[in-house]
């Protein structure tokens, strides 16, 4: 079956969800997709994060995972060079991966020929495709602390260092103009709401308590979608399959009405609804609270009439003890407004911050994102799906697509590394706080000056510049004591 000319007017991509190390099986189905379609390939594999680039033993032991799950699977064959990728493969990191690995590509880099990650952060060209993705699961906790992990990782730096960082959201959030494909292997929070979520709790029962409690997915994701608005959103991590469509004109107007941002829609009172905090025949329905003896009461008054008890437990029970009668202090009496007014300045009840008003990018015009979710590789999984994304400025771009820089995240790139350089391995280090829109805007059009005066369009492609640098697999086994010593020696130095 020859391709239709539509096809050929449009980028081929294949979308795959958890990668889980299963490189050989992947393939193998975009190859069968891809006969079955009429295909001759794909322009590109996205593939949604736990991608696992174990090189080899000691990387296996730096992938957040208990040990009974642990292998090395497929990917030591690419990096070898024993295999080569058939098509084009982009990932971002997810809460499974040889994160020692991921972190020398902080940046973004080729792991192995052909397969590229995008780093923490990034901002990325295929043909006439913009694509931005974003690494790393949501956790409230670390997402405003600096990349403290360093090598030899202990076991808390395994289970944080995939953690998405402001410090990277941040750079994302200055995007000014059009992105066509988000990634990340967390749902942006809220996503869920937007298809047929009945059907999604039905089939992922555990995910709904999260859901309604506003806990199910990544704020960060959610506010880069909000922000950049592109026109596809993929993501992995929840092991299913689930399509859904947000409508940012909607959610804004709504947020306008309740007061509600990024999409967090406030409760509403549904009159058809049982309330369970309400009132039950005239009395209230919490519970009353029953007395413990125990309990000491900060609310009793401090009147004791001359005489205070012993408190209990020192075997002088009901034993009375004088009490000196409470001797007035001299001085001056002030009037409420007064004692108020003879208050430090930081005891003043303080004016609200001034928000700063910041407006939608002209540059961003799109209104509506189509998500995906998928699942992993696994027989009778929805974990691959091919698509077509149309392109009017398809016939300007020569197949096959390379991948290119982009020139404004370059911008924001150097801007950030001049105004708030990256701080790494340094649990005590100190974020700056975010400048205002204004200030970034000014510092990233000084660079992109800098930039069209010193990078010119043909020295944007991405070179093909990945080398074999670490030990290539030889088929020892991970659990061996010569595979772990860097845990092993990070233990001794926190013992």
């Amino acid at each position: 079956m020859e391709v239709s000319l539509s096809e050929q007017n449009g980028v081929r991509l294949a979308i795959e969800g958890c990668g889980h190390g299963t490189l050989h099986a992947i393939y193998a189905s975009v190859e069968e997709a891809c006969k079955r379609k009429g295909w001759l390939n794909v322009d590109l594999l996205i593939i949604g994060g736990d991608f696992q680039s174990v090189r080899n033993a000691y990387d296996l032991n730096c992938v957040s995972m208990p040990a009974k799950y642990r292998s090395m699977c497929d990917f030591h064959e690419y990096y070898s060079g024993q295999r080569t990728a058939p098509c084009l493969t982009i990932f971002v990191g997810g809460n499974h991966e040889a994160s020692n690995y991921l972190f020398e590509l902080y940046y973004g880099g080729w792991v192995a020929p052909n397969i590229y990650y995008l780093g923490a952060a990034n901002v990325l060209r295929l043909g006439p495709l913009r694509i931005a993705g974003m690494s790393g699961i949501w956790k409230g906790y670390n997402y405003r602390k600096p990349h403290h992990e360093r090598l030899p990782y202990n076991e808390s730096d395994i289970r944080s260092i995939y953690h998405t960082r402001e410090v990277d959201i941040r750079k994302l959030l200055q995007i000014r103009t059009q992105i066509d494909i988000g990634i990340s292997h967390d749902w942006p929070k809220g996503v869920e709401w937007k298809g047929d979520w009945k059907r999604l709790f039905r089939h992922k029962g555990h995910l709904e308590e999260d859901a309604r409690e506003g806990q199910l997915g990544s704020v960060a994701a959610q506010y880069v979608m909000d922000r950049l608005r592109p026109r596809y959103w993929f993501s992995a991590h929840l092991h299913c399959k689930y399509a859904a469509v947000v409508d940012h004109v909607a959610m804004l107007e709504v947020n306008d009405k309740t007061g509600t941002t990024n999409g967090n829609f406030a409760a509403t009172k549904n009159d058809e609804e049982i309330d369970l905090d309400g009132d039950l025949d005239g009395e209230s329905g919490a519970a009353v609270a029953s007395a413990n003896a125990d309990e000491i009461d900060l609310e009793l008054e401090d009147d004791t009439d001359g005489a205070a008890i012993v408190a209990p437990g020192q075997g002088l029970d009901d034993v009375q003890v004088p009490v000196e009668p409470d001797v007035p202090i001299a001085g001056p009496t002030l009037s409420e407004e007064e004692a108020r007014a003879a208050l430090p300045e930081s005891f003043r009840p303080q004016p609200p911050p001034v928000k700063e008003i910041t407006e939608h990018p002209p540059g961003i015009s799109n209104t509506t994102t189509h998500f995906l979710a998928l699942d992993k590789c696994l027989p009778n999984k929805d974990f691959l799906q091919l698509t077509l994304i149309p392109s009017p400025d398809i016939a300007t771009h020569e197949r096959p697509f390379k991948l290119t820089y982009d020139r404004e995240w370059l911008a924001v790139t150097r801007a950030f590394a001049l105004s708030e350089p990256a701080v790494f391995g340094d649990p005590d280090a100190t974020l700056p706080r975010p400048k205002s829109q204004a200030a970034y805007s000014d510092l990233i059009d000084q660079q992109t000056q800098w930039l069209d005066e010193h990078l010119a369009d043909q020295d944007m492609a991405v070179p093909d510049a990945f080398e074999v640098i670490a030990p290539v697999y030889d088929n020892g086994n991970w659990n061996l004591p010569q595979y772990s010593r860097q845990l092993q020696r990070s233990n001794e130095l926190q013992g």
